[in-house]
């Protein structure tokens, strides 16, 4: 199944709001992203009906296991990028920041040979 940019955008904000926090409602992503309220709710409600995440009664959301699957990859992508321009002399907030881009189109391919050249 394909994912855009933003839904994984959404569910790696809401797997690092779960390490934070024990739990996450929709206004925890607004803060974090700074996206209005009506954005998140229409990104919570896409990643429901993708079977992504499950909100409960109380407004509390869950990823499931394809989206805490999905999250935790892009998650890994963010971080081993991040590291990854950092170690070849970029500035950290720079590398972060570009890194944030090139997670979502980055081939399998050139991210396992960066993974390898960071061991």
């Amino acid at each position: 199944m394909k994912t855009t940019e933003s839904a994984e955008m959404y569910l790696e904000t809401i797997l690092l709001l779960q390490e934070k926090h024990p739990q996450v409602r929709s206004i925890d992503i607004v803060h974090q992203t700074g996206y209005s309220k009506p954005s998140v709710s229409r990104a919570v409600g896409l990643l429901k009906q993708r079977s992504l995440i499950d909100v409960d009664f109380g407004g509390y959301i869950s990823l499931t296991a394809d989206g805490k699957a999905l999250a935790a990859k892009v998650l890994e992508r963010h971080r081993i990028i991040t590291d990854f321009l950092i170690d070849l002399g970029v500035s950290p907030e720079i590398a972060a920041e570009d890194a944030c881009k090139m997670e979502h189109i980055i081939s399998d391919e050139v991210f396992n040979r960066m993974k390898e050249r960071l061991k």
